[in-house]
């Protein structure tokens, strides 16, 4: 009786908790309206579209009539290419910082800025596996089967796009275009044109766009839609309950100016086994990456100064810990969050890095269809709109609340298995008495 009555105090908290997630979305949205009055979403500027819209017709008309044939330096820029690669593509540290690099040597391309943003989500959703919330909801093979998923996704997004960031860096030094070696690396038809066409005219905004389309079909087959993803993880119940307890936001910290504090910009993606919304949910972020002056000074910043090693910790350290507390992760969990602050007395939430959580995963490499010979006729759709600045990007209490969100529902979890225990134990005292 006693574990359902706190069973019932904890749900009594909810209208209040509700009242106060209301206020924060209009102080969320109060802000963003202020950083949007200095905002501007990146152009993709129609007359390149008709000109890449063309590019792409005509590749499709003589696909076939041509075969490069790679001389020896080029037999040899390919081999070092592959071998970066695969030296980066270790884990999602390794490509985390690879992105970043590549960025600040070439900082025309947006998209590895965006990438290494992404990827740093990616890595903390890798170590919330192992930290104090999600494993009081998760069994192992479930969080062993999410985390193989996170990371076959970015590994994949990273073997196909690395590549071509390393092949522009060769054309810059080399002074001329090297894109017919695109097909090397098994990169889409798709993207030659793009880079083609890059190389020319020096337009970010249609660059990054082109590519958040290719890599997001590029995962769609082989993991989105694979039967194994499918039935282990994207269509369990813990994963569809992914958007109301919102852990499958992207959250982009950066540093405020005069660099006192930190806030978080960013969205939630509502549906990630839809491409459609995938695809538009990258275009958002980008638009809000290098469309809002403070979010995009201070990523920059943040960037700059703070290493990824796949904690929390890295952005948010008055909240959590990368050290694991191992006699609190065995015993009944204890309430730490009260908003954006911790209890009086709490210890931080453990993230651990990502050393700490999961040891490295062999690649799986293996020959991939271009999506592009499928999909051809559908690719303009993407590129019909311009980019659009979402009215709400604005995520630091956010984030808070998906926090006390997910300690809630642990919470509950808790106190009901707690119940029905206590429940069944009487009935077992009262057929023994009887």
């Amino acid at each position: 009786m006693n574990r359902l009555l706190k069973l019932f105090k904890l749900f009594a908290q909810l209208p209040a908790k509700l009242l106060g997630y209301v206020a924060m979305k209009q102080r969320a949205r109060m802000r963003s309206k202020q950083q949007l009055l200095q905002a501007e979403a990146p152009k993709l500027r129609h007359e390149l579209l008709r000109e890449l819209r063309h590019a792409w017709e005509s590749q499709s008309n003589a696909q076939g009539k041509r075969v490069h044939e790679y001389t020896k330096d080029e037999r040899a820029l390919i081999h070092r290419i592959l071998h970066e690669t695969e030296q980066a593509n270790r884990n999602n540290v390794t490509r985390t910082e690879a992105y970043r690099a590549v960025y600040f040597r070439c900082q025309e391309l947006h998209w590895a800025l965006l990438a290494h943003v992404v990827s740093r989500n990616g890595g903390w959703n890798m170590t919330d596996l192992q930290g104090d919330l999600l494993p009081r909801l998760l069994d192992d093979g479930h969080r062993k089967d999410t985390f193989l998923l996170l990371e076959r996704v970015n590994s994949l997004i990273f073997q196909d796009a690395y590549p071509q960031l390393l092949l522009y860096e060769a054309s810059c030094k080399a002074g001329r275009e090297l894109f017919d070696l695109l097909p090397a690396f098994q990169v889409s038809a798709f993207m030659k044109p793009v880079w083609s066409q890059f190389w020319r005219r020096k337009n970010s905004a249609l660059l990054t766009t082109a590519l958040i389309v290719n890599e997001q079909h590029v995962i769609e087959e082989p993991i989105i839609q694979s039967p194994y993803f499918k039935q282990h993880v994207l269509g369990q119940p813990s994963f569809l309950f992914q958007s109301p307890l919102q852990t499958n936001a992207v959250f982009m910290p950066y540093c405020t100016p005069g660099g006192l504090d930190k806030k978080l910009a960013g969205l939630i993606l509502e549906d990630f086994s839809s491409l459609p919304e995938r695809i538009e949910f990258g275009k958002r972020l980008y638009a809000i990456l290098f469309g809002v002056p403070e979010v995009s000074t201070g990523v920059h910043a943040f960037v700059r100064a703070v290493p990824h090693t796949g904690s929390r910790a890295d952005y948010a350290p008055q909240m959590f810990t990368k050290e694991l507390n191992t006699a609190a992760s065995s015993a009944s969990y204890i309430e730490k969050l009260d908003g954006c602050a911790l209890r009086e007395g709490a210890s931080k939430l453990t993230s651990l890095e990502l050393a700490a959580a999961w040891e490295d995963v062999p690649l799986a490499t293996a020959d991939r269809e271009d999506w592009f010979n499928l999909v051809k006729d559908h690719v303009n759709s993407y590129f019909d709109a311009e980019l659009q600045l979402p009215a709400v990007f604005e995520m630091t209490e956010e984030h808070c609340y998906a926090l006390n969100k997910i300690e809630l529902a642990v919470l509950a979890a808790e106190r009901l298995r707690m119940a029905f225990q206590e429940g069944f134990q009487e009935r077992i005292k009262g057929d023994k008495t009887s």
